[in-house]
């Protein structure tokens, strides 16, 4: 009996053991998430430095500036972006686009999140005053060197020739369709 209960207790205690494992296998560093901006034609690339090991939920987003001028946090926080790209990143470099911009000012932000059983870990750009508000969250947040840039997406200088259509009732002809 009591070779039993010691065999079940060493295999309970290796299991938990295996369990574990994972978890500090993938302990979250500061410097393991990097951000690099770039605006193109209609949008905004994030190209996502993941040095973790494993993949993150990350989220690249466009809040609107008034005037190009960096709004107060509380203003993102409260209004929320209205643009954005999500996904995972894979271990190494990846990109999230957001397209279809249309023009104007915006202020660009970015997080990745890992999430192991009930330990989160997020990575966000630098933001003024962004402390205050990560201070009381449950959950490890590293702040990402790479500060949020105001960008600005340019409209199309030329608007497009319009397209010269016939007159449809020389086509189908006029009358009922009876």
């Amino acid at each position: 009996m009591r070779k039993t209960v010691r065999t079940i207790a060493i295999a309970g205690g290796s299991a938990f053991l295996l369990l574990a494992a994972p978890l500090s296998a993938h302990a979250a560093e500061p410097d393991d998430v990097a951000f690099s901006f770039a605006v193109t034609a209609s949008g905004v690339t994030n190209t996502i430095s993941n040095a973790s090991g494993v993949d993150l939920l990350c989220t690249t987003s466009l809040a609107s500036t008034v005037d190009g001028v960096l709004p107060p946090v509380d203003e993102v926080i409260q209004n929320g972006p209205t643009l954005y790209a999500s996904g995972q990143s894979a271990p190494g470099n990846s990109t999230q686009e957001v397209t279809d911009v249309p023009a104007g000012s915006y202020v660009v932000l970015a997080s990745c999140a890992l999430t192991e059983g009930d330990a989160t870990t997020v990575w966000i750009s630098d933001y003024p005053g962004l402390d205050e508000y990560l201070t009381p969250l449950p959950w490890t947040s590293h702040i990402v060197q790479q500060a949020s840039p105001v960008v600005t997406i340019a409209g199309d200088p030329t608007p497009p020739n319009p397209v010269e259509l016939p007159d449809l009732g020389s086509i189908i002809g006029s009358g009922s369709a009876n």
